[in-house]
């Protein structure tokens, strides 16, 4: 058999995934899901929406400055100022992609744009030649590909790559093909474009039909070689194609696919747990290749099959994804060279010796509460650390709360707003809902709360608990995380996280709905 065929992965937690509601990242955080991304050796990061405002260019910029081992992408719409601003952003990059897109569909064309075909064409020309005299590395994509029409899309893409594109990316934008359908699409482009060997030809799928996973694999069966996803399958509305999934159906299914990624598969749970913990998403247990249940087996039947012979249910080794990952690592004796160490392992690194203590200060006191400490917890207490010290208008300072059958639970809160302290009292249903109606009785931020989620972070009833607290105010969406042994605690965090979040403004531009 013939060398397999390199297929390019190309994540987008740090640009589509942060389209989710409320999973805005800053800086720091987008740098350490970078650095988790270059130890998983992904082809190419698209790190943000350069030009969507100033917090996105930096971001993008410093991952540019910091990663060496993958390609350092930036979204531009197919306009002049924002091909110029996504160059600036990637100019430290050590190989560097500037991805430009325009819509192609007749609904995209006629009611967003507002353009006829022929000009869609001359301004796509226009994008990949510009973006060309920056670097040698450009993407060009159809916007909603999934909806457009053929004869338009192999107008568009040879004009494109005649223009200088490197790589062609078919987007299912809005989650509409079927995977018989997707796959048929891309082995007609390859087929009918004539200079269709001159570019790779990439997939971006999303997941409202369920379909992005099944999708990308019909398209990588046709001859696509790059596939555009994010851990967890993170993104807007139902989310992109699963970074996970994707690897590992093709590395599983050798027999079908003469095809591999360079991958390190060992880092993929590690990577979704990051992730999860940043954005405060979750990961439902049923989750494939990653969630909690994924090598658990209850059947009787299953359970005696695997015990006799693991292949009998199982297709991939749970190592083989990182599950052996989860191993105690710090104690309540460890010191701080061995906690500075292990969280640079983790590609943890603070920008202060303060940050460190306090971090480490953090460590020790969880350390007093339970006496295994994960690397889950290491990366909820750099999380914390990192959110107190970059967002603070709200903080909490202590916090007493009773809860007794038959009597109205209630929840004294001390908060310091704008560095002065306050306290406050207040009832509620529960201890929650009293801590929140205490907040709110100080604070009044006319925030709708549209989400509460509980998770535990590792397991045992002394398992650090985060809360996930989604609010709403004049249309912007914030998500907060909080994380504490004492889940009420951690309730409060999560919700004073969201309101700093609300309040600090900063509303990202969205270039799905940006005028082109």
């Amino acid at each position: 058999m013939a060398a397999p065929d390199h297929l390019v992965i190309f994540d987008t937690t740090l640009r589509d995934g942060e389209q989710s509601p409320g999973a805005t990242m800053n800086k720091n955080e987008k740098l350490r899901i970078a650095k988790a991304l270059e130890k998983l050796r992904v082809d190419v990061i698209e790190a943000g929406f350069a030009i969507a405002s100033q917090g996105d260019f930096e971001a993008v910029k410093a991952i540019a400055e910091t990663i060496k081992e993958s390609t350092i992408c930036s979204l531009a719409r197919a306009l002049d100022k924002d091909i110029d601003r996504a160059a600036e952003a990637i100019r430290p990059a050590a190989q560097g992609r500037i991805h430009t897109f325009i819509a192609t569909s007749p609904i995209h064309m006629q009611h967003k744009l507002q353009m006829k075909p022929d000009e869609v064409v001359e301004q796509a020309v226009r994008a990949v030649k510009r973006a060309r005299s920056h670097v040698d590395d450009v993407e060009f994509s159809c916007e909603d590909a999934g909806r457009s029409e053929l004869d338009f899309l192999c107008r568009i893409i040879e004009a494109a790559i005649d223009a200088g594109a490197t790589t062609i990316n078919i987007p299912d934008t809005v989650g509409y093909a079927i995977p018989e359908e997707f796959g048929e699409t891309i082995r007609q482009l390859l087929n009918r474009i004539p200079n269709a060997d001159k570019a790779i030809f990439s997939v971006h799928c999303h997941n409202d039909l369920g379909l992005a996973v099944a999708n990308s694999i019909a398209a990588v069966t046709n001859g696509a070689r790059q596939v555009e996803c994010t851990i967890n399958g993170l993104g807007e509305r139902a989310g992109n194609a699963s970074l996970e999934e994707i690897v590992m159906a093709v590395r599983t299914r050798k027999d079908l696919f003469n095809i591999d990624t360079r991958v390190n598969a060992e880092h993929i749970v590690p990577a979704s747990r990051l992730v999860s913990t940043i954005t405060g998403f979750p990961v439902q247990p049923n989750k494939a290749i990653v969630g909690a249940n994924a090598f658990a087996h209850e059947s009787g039947i299953h359970q005696d099959g695997v015990l006799k012979h693991r292949e009998t249910y199982e297709i991939m080794r749970a190592q083989d994804v990182g599950w052996h990952t989860n191993s105690l690592v710090l104690g309540k004796h460890s010191g701080r060279n061995a906690f500075r160490t292990r969280l640079q392992e983790l590609g943890i690194q603070f920008e202060t010796e303060t940050e460190l203590n306090e971090a480490f200060t953090r460590f020790k006191a969880l350390a007093d509460l339970k006496h295994e400490i994960f690397d889950e917890d290491l990366q909820a207490i750099a999380s914390d650390t990192k959110q107190k010290e970059e967002i603070g208008r709200y903080g909490l300072v202590c916090m007493k709360v009773a809860s007794e059958t038959g009597v109205v639970p209630k929840a004294t809160l001390t908060l310091t707003v704008d560095g002065t302290e306050h306290t406050v009292t207040s009832e509620g249903s529960g201890p929650v809902d009293a801590a929140f109606k205490a907040i709110e009785s100080l604070v009044d931020s006319g925030c709708n709360l549209q989400l509460y989620s509980v998770n535990n972070i590792t397991s045992g009833t002394d398992a650090q608990g985060e809360v996930t607290v989604r609010l709403e105010r004049g249309g912007r969406i914030v998500n907060g995380v909080g994380a504490d042994t004492d889940i009420i605690i951690a309730s409060a965090k999560a919700y004073i996280e969201a309101l700093n979040l609300v309040t600090s403004g900063g509303i990202r531009q969205h270039p799905q709905v940006a005028d082109v």
